[in-house]
């Protein structure tokens, strides 16, 4: 999964970087830049989740990036 965001409904609150500086830090504006590489671990998809929960304008998402494989049948 990666997190996104969407540049236009960001206003710039800066709540998302207190919960997820790991990969969203905020730019010379105060708008969050999002560190777009994809991440597995359950401790970051927690943060991510809670930042993308904490925007109030609703400007971040997070992004599956892969689809499990199918289990083979043998």
């Amino acid at each position: 999964m990666r997190i996104t965001v969407d540049p236009v409904r960001c206003e710039g609150h800066g709540i998302c970087c207190l919960f997820f500086a790991e990969r969203i830090d905020l730019d010379d504006w105060g708008y969050a830049a999002v560190d777009p590489a994809p991440f597995d671990d359950s401790r970051l998809a927690r943060k991510a989740r809670r930042a993308v929960a904490a925007c109030p304008e609703g400007a971040l998402a997070i992004e599956l990036t892969g689809t499990p494989a199918a289990p083979r049948r043998r």
